[in-house]
């Protein structure tokens, strides 16, 4: 038998309500509680089909989230608040507890920060043989990894330059700081990539003395920095969906050979145009 619209609507109401955050037993009695006026607690855990034994924790539970409230009588009465109330004040209170959890953890990993890169700073005294190489998979640690370096360099950074980004150049203050302080800055673009507010940060970069060429396609996503450290990223050959792997190296001869790779590409790159990058 084919379950019929009422009860298709219910399923829909219920799975929705703890996708808010309410437990199955708390989303079943504020939808009964929303199509009556009142109930006492023990006439609602049937209807609800809740344990009698849990019913009072449900119910409180509801009142502290805000879908119900407690109407005085002889006996204890609970009464559903309006959707259009209670929804929105729950999401506002669980916006706000997160944004105060977030805050607890920012101060607590700036205090354990300093400790902890002691603690790093200790065990690359003891450096592997292949600590000059490590694998980043994590977009996140790659933007990490870039904004580091592009902090730090010192005399030239050279980048291929092609979607997708873990972090978009073209949307780093850091790139135009670093010309500013007189840091060497050159941009090899793929051509097609671009979009309108992109191209207009390259006209900008442009003016601020970042040297941009472009070209039809690029082996792969290059950061160099002062010919010494830097980022690889290859894309994944196996998924479908775009996505890349990071090399990240402080290592002399690599930087060097990763520099001749870029010098090979830059002289057979053509000049950056507005019209040509579209």
């Amino acid at each position: 038998m084919k379950p019929d619209l009422a009860e298709i609507k219910y399923q829909r109401f219920w799975k929705g309500l703890q996708q808010l955050g309410l437990n199955a037993y708390e989303a079943r009695s504020y939808l009964v509680l929303l199509g009556h006026p009142r109930f006492k607690a023990l006439e609602l855990a049937p209807r609800a089909h809740v344990p009698r034994q849990k019913i009072y924790e449900v119910l409180d539970s509801l009142v502290e989230k805000g879908f119900a409230h407690v109407v005085q009588d002889r006996t204890k009465l609970f009464s559903a608040v309006e959707p259009n109330l209670a929804i929105p004040a729950y999401l506002a209170r669980k916006r706000q507890i997160v944004e105060h959890e977030l805050t607890d953890q920012s101060r607590s990993a700036n205090n354990l920060l300093e400790d902890l890169n002691g603690l790093y700073s200790e065990g690359k005294g003891e450096r592997g043989t292949l600590d000059f190489l490590r694998i980043v998979a994590e977009p996140a640690q790659t933007a990490v990894e870039y904004r580091r370096m592009l902090a730090e360099v010192k005399a030239e950074y050279l980048e291929f330059s092609r979607p997708p980004y873990a972090v978009d150049p073209l949307d780093e203050k850091l790139v135009k700081q670093a010309r500013a302080n007189g840091v060497e800055c050159r941009l090899l673009i793929e051509s097609g990539t671009l979009d309108g507010n992109q191209l207009q940060r390259l006209v900008e970069y442009a003016a601020a003395g970042v040297e941009i060429r472009q070209s039809e396609s690029l082996p792969m996503k290059l950061a160099c920095f002062d010919c010494r450290n830097g980022l690889i990223a290859l894309l994944d050959p196996v998924i479908s969906k775009p996505s890349w792997t990071s090399l990240v190296f402080d290592h002399a001869g690599l930087g060097e050979a990763m520099k001749h790779l870029f010098e090979d590409r830059w002289q057979r790159a053509s000049e950056f145009s507005e019209q040509a990058a579209v």
